[in-house]
């Protein structure tokens, strides 16, 4: 029997100190935390196999979509869709703290990258190689 994911997600995502945070993987979706501090971004990517939602929860930043920069700040909700090159930037003073639905996952189930240069660092490694969270 599977038990999915249920829980307070506002709370686990304000809470959120880590870069990046894997919270569920499933076979067809996967639940992502980040925080972006002040003046960081993810850097530009494409993601030509998988749709992104994004929900910001607390800041403000820029979410760039094949060049458009759309503001983004508490309550914003964005979808980037397979094969837009796209940014995440915080643009404001405090932590900009998102969840991010990838569809298919992206990441290895639980990993956790503390950092920017530390998700850089091993980024390649730790893409998502089909396993789920159960």
């Amino acid at each position: 029997m599977k038990r999915g994911f249920c829980d307070d997600i506002d709370r686990l995502t304000i809470d959120n100190e880590d870069f990046r945070r894997v919270l569920y993987t499933g076979e067809h979706l996967q639940l992502v935390l980040m925080t972006l501090q002040p003046g960081d971004e993810i850097g530009e990517e494409v993601h030509e196999d998988r749709d992104q939602f994004f929900r910001i929860e607390e800041g403000q930043g820029t979410i760039d979509i094949d060049g458009r920069e759309n503001p983004v700040m508490d309550d914003f909700a964005v979808i980037v869709p397979a094969g837009a090159r796209h940014n995440v930037r915080n643009t404001g003073l405090e932590p900009l703290r998102l969840y991010t639905v990838y569809g298919p996952p992206e990441h290895k189930d639980k990993v956790v990258q503390r950092t920017k240069a530390e998700a850089d660092k091993r980024h390649h490694a730790e893409e998502w190689d089909g396993a789920t969270t159960e």
